[in-house]
């Protein structure tokens, strides 16, 4: 854990190694705002020393939850971000050994609070989308591999994520996600 502060913005680790929040440096004046969301030098000194090699983006409704999801042979790290909206994005340590195994971290990543995640690999992401419309973008360290999908249950009671489903809000889950099996499944697949 620690505030790592450096030109374009401020890393801040969790109580999960490996995961952490990037508040970037905002200048913004009558016309707007600028800031970078990624400069590799200032990652590198942070200590978030990757190479990307795919960005992605999506658009999502309100109550859209995607993941749990991961790749099994070919991880990747990620950073995420929200580009319009606002979501509540989750990350689950898969790393075998990892002494925080099982456990995940949630965060309310916006447009407004321009907040970013990084998730190393081996981590299970998903997020739930919280306004009426978010886009969502990330880059990733390893190419997508269709046949390599891995998943978890969303709602897995071992794991127990606290989504914050408002009262009356409707998910919307594709039938891929409602099929993965919980974190007991995955540890004996391992």
């Amino acid at each position: 854990m620690g505030k790592i502060t450096v030109e374009t913005c401020e890393i801040d680790g969790l109580e999960i190694e490996g995961l952490k929040i990037v508040t970037p440096s905002v200048f913004g004046d009558e016309r707007g705002y600028f800031m970078e969301t990624y400069n590799y030098n200032d990652f590198k000194e942070a200590g978030i020393d990757q190479v990307f090699v795919q960005d992605n983006q999506s658009a999502s409704k309100k109550g859209v939850l995607r993941g749990l999801h991961f790749q099994i042979n070919f991880p990747q790290d990620k950073l995420v971000r929200v580009v319009s909206g606002e979501v509540y994005d989750v990350a689950v340590d898969l790393r075998e050994g990892s002494k925080t195994f099982g456990k995940w971290f949630g965060v309310h990543l916006s447009a407004e609070n321009k907040k970013q995640f990084f998730i190393p690999k081996n981590f299970a992401h998903g997020f739930l989308v919280l306004s009426d419309y978010a886009e969502f973008a990330y880059k990733c360290t390893d190419f997508y591999h269709a046949n390599d999908e891995g998943g978890l249950l969303w709602n897995d009671p071992e794991i127990g994520v606290q989504w914050p489903v408002e009262e009356g809000m409707e998910l919307t889950i594709s039938e891929k996600d409602t099929k993965w099996g919980g974190i007991s499944a995955y540890k004996k697949e391992q």
